[in-house]
């Protein structure tokens, strides 16, 4: 949306929104382009204001923030999704990641880190509370213990067949690295890296790089521990 971040503030209460607001005012490069009180809101300031990044609530009227996500995220291919809430139980952070949520934090974050989640997501990097994110490396450890066949049985479908260098990336990708410090492991530049991230995203059939990351795990197609050849 420019030479700043522009953010859409998603949450039910408004004071929550305004408060927000006040948090981001100070961060130079990051820009409140609107606000909406509801996941239906959400997608329609969305659609017409096409932020880079959504800070989404997740228990709202109307529409929820999963259901809402997953609509922006497919509508919006460019568009981050934070979620920022107050709950993070099992379930609703799954749910948003398979909707393709980039981030989730829990409303007691800093104002420094919620800016710099706003700013890593942007680089295309996955910002999660610490809380959560115990959750979703279990979940990992728990993907990873399955046999093959069962994990393709979960899935329903059949993995289409990774390049060697592809396999490399998402290794990378399985262990947090950003674009720029895959690049820098496999000598590769930034963009060519963005390439290979994109094929595997679309073999994987995932929304964005958190969601390739959890179904190749899901598929055993990498492993937690391993390191590229």
């Amino acid at each position: 949306m420019g030479e700043t971040i522009g953010v859409l503030l998603v949450d039910d209460q408004e004071i929550v929104r305004q408060g927000l607001a006040t948090i981001l005012q100070y961060e130079p490069d990051i820009t409140v382009v609107g606000h909406a009180g509801d996941g239906q809101q959400a997608l329609e300031q969305a659609l017409l204001l096409q932020p880079d990044v959504v800070l989404m609530d997740l228990k709202m009227p109307v529409l929820g923030g999963v259901p809402a996500t997953r609509q922006i995220c497919d509508a919006l291919r460019d568009t981050h999704v934070i979620i920022l809430t107050t709950h993070d139980t099992d379930e609703l952070v799954f749910e948003a990641i398979r909707a393709g949520a980039v981030g989730y934090l829990l409303k007691d974050v800093t104002g420094e880190a919620l800016a710099e989640a706003v700013r890593g997501a942007m680089r295309g990097e996955s910002q999660l509370d610490p809380t959560v994110a115990r959750k979703v490396l279990g979940e990992f450890q728990r993907l990873a213990s399955l046999p093959a066949a069962a994990r393709l049985e979960d899935e329903g479908v059949a993995p289409e067949r990774l390049t060697v260098r592809e396999e490399q990336v998402l290794e990378l990708l399985v262990q947090g690295l950003s674009n720029r410090e895959i690049a820098t492991r496999l000598y590769l530049t930034e963009g060519t890296v963005r390439n290979y991230v994109s094929h595997i995203i679309a073999k994987l059939q995932a929304n964005d790089r958190t969601q390739a990351v959890l179904t190749a795990l899901r598929r055993g197609l990498v492993g937690l521990n391993r390191s590229p050849s």
